[in-house]
């Protein structure tokens, strides 16, 4: 059984409950070679599979896209729009076209690449109460860069204020790390479904500490 969920000029939008899918949820896209590239959503992908840049898919059917009568046979066109689709042409993975990539560093990423946890106390705490702290400070050289930031609760930061873990006598429960373009991407997702995150993590290194996080989360 299918029920409508939206509509627009080009398309009806129908979701299966039984998915549980949202009309929000983001469809992986990557290159003809794999390669994680960004997340769309199903306008996107639709777009894509009509402009023939759709090399495959993968994963499960997550929207059903219902279009116009044909005058001729009388069927409606139906496109099933699937969790990961593989597109054709240049790749637009910048971590792969260079080496040297870093991403951008930003809070929510920060967050969710520590697992919401604080790398001194090691609670867990919601967005609003962390912060994200500069293991070596502004103040002793420290730079606003991954390898020198993790996430810490307000009371740990505003204990720790201006110093180094050492002078304060804190120890920090994890390193911090760059994540590869791969690890960014499944970090900037907002709802990623258990076949796209298999997907991700096999393009992880496997010495990524997301893999043993996202399977204590998972546990």
């Amino acid at each position: 059984m299918t029920v409508t969920v939206a509509s627009d000029e080009e398309f009806l939008v129908i979701a299966r409950p039984h998915a549980g899918v949202s009309l929000q949820q983001p469809v992986l896209r990557t290159d003809v070679a794999g390669m994680p590239l960004e997340w769309i959503d199903y306008r996107e992908a639709a777009r894509l599979h009509h402009q023939g840049q759709v090399a495959y898919t993968c994963g499960s059917p997550i929207f059903r896209l219902q279009g116009g009568t044909n005058a001729l046979t009388g069927q409606r066109t139906v496109l099933e729009v699937h969790s990961i689709v593989a597109t054709v042409g240049q790749s637009g993975n910048p971590g792969h076209l260079r080496k040297d990539y870093v991403p951008p560093l930003n809070n929510e990423t920060l967050f969710r690449r520590d697992a919401h946890l604080c790398l001194y106390c090691g609670g867990r705490f919601g967005q609003r109460d962390l912060s994200r702290d500069h293991v070596r400070p502004f103040s002793q050289g420290g730079r606003d860069t991954w390898s020198n930031v993790v996430t810490a609760c307000r009371r740990c930061n505003n204990f720790k204020a201006w110093r180094t873990p050492e002078q304060a006598r804190m120890q920090l429960i994890a390193v911090p790390f760059t994540p590869t373009y791969a690890e960014y991407i499944f970090l900037k997702g907002r709802r990623v479904l258990a076949d796209q995150m298999e997907y991700l993590l096999a393009h992880f290194p496997r010495s990524s500490p997301l893999h043993g996080r996202i399977a204590h989360l998972m546990a």
